[in-house]
């Protein structure tokens, strides 16, 4: 277990920004996660968790009290059953299961960040979200203080959401287990258009996995979704805002101000959220909101690839990213009646 003191947290996040932590403790094993854990509980320290940092806004003043970065490793393939450690860089181990065959997460390639952190944030892309392959998350409960085995639905999974999310105080993720599918080599049915379109297929169709997985790989990185140490549009957290989920009333005052801004003839993206709510498209509401591509003239803009990404163009702060964010968030309101919310975590900060 490594300790320092007054450390930087900005290089370990993917958006680079943020204030030292008071203390920085890095764990290689679950037994030094637990440990660690239980320190900062029974001394009454804060503690806050770090993964990747592919899912952090971290204030600039930085983080008084532990933070506490999971750098366990271990990944276990038996049958079409996969367990991995918190700590396994995400996209490494899609490759690996694509390499040996399973099916079910090769479109969540070229997501940043940690397996542990998957569960919390139900990650999805392209047609799959972990929910749908995650068979049990082992965590420590906080409030218990002890380890526990959390079964599907026990983690009640929703759109970018679960029971981690919704209680981030108590569980510290340590591994996860996963029920692949053996297809002969090829995907799981391809469920997005997009990458239905870029593969030659129909929505429904299997194709083989290397090809599912080069094709995300290279849908993400046109939107510059894949970390490019030397392209300041992957210097962000990925998409920023969840797709809002609208209630039929909701929507309908919504349609009513598309009409009225953009024209009769315009339809905003709808897709079904279940009963009586409709799932419209965050990236869209920006854009027509007259937040386009590249939007911003200081040190946080908006991606040249990509409007649901705001990014440090290398000189950023988190007041600068933040500033942007709200502009963004008020400009969405003000032109839809829509009030969209951010899906990376924020330490010390707030919208």
């Amino acid at each position: 277990m490594q300790v320092l003191h007054d450390a930087p947290l900005a290089p370990l996040t993917t958006f680079r920004l943020g204030g030292p932590a008071t203390r920085l403790v890095t764990a290689g094993t679950d037994a030094e996660v637990i440990a660690a854990v239980r320190e900062a509980d029974d001394s009454g320290t804060p503690l806050l968790v770090i993964g990747g940092g592919s899912n952090l806004v971290i204030g600039d003043k930085g983080f008084d009290g532990t933070a506490l970065r999971i750098a366990t490793r271990g990944v276990e393939l038996r049958g079409t059953t996969l367990e991995l450690a918190a700590g396994e860089v995400w996209t490494d181990a899609v490759t690996r299961t694509v390499e040996a065959g399973l099916a079910g997460i090769e479109c969540l390639a070229g997501i940043p960040g940690s397996a542990g952190a998957t569960p919390i944030q139900n990650v999805g892309a392209y047609g799959q979200e972990v929910s749908a392959t995650v068979t049990e998350v082992i965590a420590y409960d906080r409030r218990a203080g002890e380890t526990v085995t959390l079964t599907n639905a026990e983690c009640a999974f929703s759109y970018r959401h679960s029971r981690f999310k919704a209680d981030p105080e108590r569980y510290v993720v340590l591994r996860v287990r996963f029920a692949l599918e053996d297809a002969g080599g090829l995907s799981a049915p391809v469920k997005y258009a997009e990458a239905a379109r870029a593969l030659g297929v129909e929505p429904g169709d299997r194709v083989p996995l290397a090809d599912a997985r080069e094709t995300v790989l290279k849908l993400r990185a046109g939107k510059g979704m894949v970390l490019d140490a030397g392209d300041h549009d992957t210097w962000s957290a990925g998409s920023f805002f969840t797709n809002p989920i609208l209630t039929d009333e909701q929507f309908a005052a919504f349609h009513a101000r598309v009409r009225e801004r953009l024209g009769d003839g315009v339809e905003p993206p709808a897709y079904p959220a279940g009963e009586g709510r409709t799932k419209t498209s965050a990236a869209w509401l920006i854009d027509r909101a007259g937040f386009t591509k590249g939007y911003g003239t200081g040190p946080a803009r908006i991606s040249t690839k990509h409007t649901l990404a705001l990014t440090n163009r290398g000189e950023a702060t988190t007041e600068d990213l933040l500033a942007l964010a709200r502009e963004v968030v008020a400009g969405v309101r003000e032109a839809f009646g829509v009030t969209l919310v951010n899906e990376p975590v924020t330490v010390g900060v707030s919208l």
